[in-house]
């Protein structure tokens, strides 16, 4: 485990030399990729049309994401339906070790960060009211993901020199088959190479400004 600059934690992994967050800030990167221009947004023009909002993450991780997606929609008049791709379940304990920067943010993240890690892979489960997660414990790349089911997808997979295999033109192909019409793909990623991969797989792609230590990221569309 190690602190980042906004003073929440991440994980390194020593096999990619990789982390699993910002550097500069794994709590500040989620919240400004994942939360305010993935999900708010798609929220956002999602006014008056059928719930639930059904988000795909391509890598649990730690549960950063999904929990502070929960954190937003707390209060609001949105039910979520969150599946998460995950291939590597943290270890407990690196789960244990995690627990005291979300103890120190009291009830009820304490206790959903707890829930979130101890629920079973490969079924629903109500985390909270309203929300309901079903961890996949499976490959992207093999995962039979169900047609035009998704309106935002969190792609939060490690950089493409590190899992050069999930930047594929074909995983973005199998990704926008399994978008619903006006979905959001997110990423932390501004490649070249990246953006002509989703365009190449049919979704329209922009440029953001990206958070604290990153100069832009993606936002992709299904039209």
């Amino acid at each position: 485990m190690r602190l980042t600059a906004d003073g929440s934690a991440t994980l390194f992994v020593p096999a990619l030399n990789e982390h699993y967050h910002s550097r500069h800030g794994a709590r500040q990167e989620s919240l400004h990729v994942f939360i305010r221009l993935g999900l708010q947004a798609r929220l956002g023009s999602q006014a008056g049309r059928p719930q639930p909002l059904r988000i795909l993450e391509v890598g649990l991780g730690t549960g950063l994401n999904a929990l502070l997606t929960l954190a937003d929609v707390d209060g609001k008049d949105a039910a979520i339906e969150y599946d998460a791709l995950e291939t590597y379940p943290v270890p407990p304990e690196l789960v244990a070790a995690l627990q005291p920067e979300w103890d120190a943010l009291g009830p009820p993240l304490s206790a959903l960060f707890q829930r979130l890690h101890a629920v079973a892979w490969n079924e629903p489960v109500a985390l909270a009211p309203g929300f309901t997660l079903t961890k996949l414990e499976q490959a992207l790349e093999t995962a039979r993901l169900p047609a035009g089911r998704y309106d935002v997808i969190y792609f939060d997979a490690f950089a493409p020199e590190k899992q050069p295999e999930l930047w594929t033109e074909s995983i973005f192909a199998q990704l926008y088959g399994a978008a619903a019409p006006g979905a959001l793909l997110v990423s932390y990623c501004a490649q070249g190479q990246f953006r002509r991969n989703l365009r190449a797989a049919g979704w329209l792609t922009e440029k953001l400004p990206g958070p604290p230590g990153k100069r832009e990221m993606t936002r992709a569309v299904k039209s």
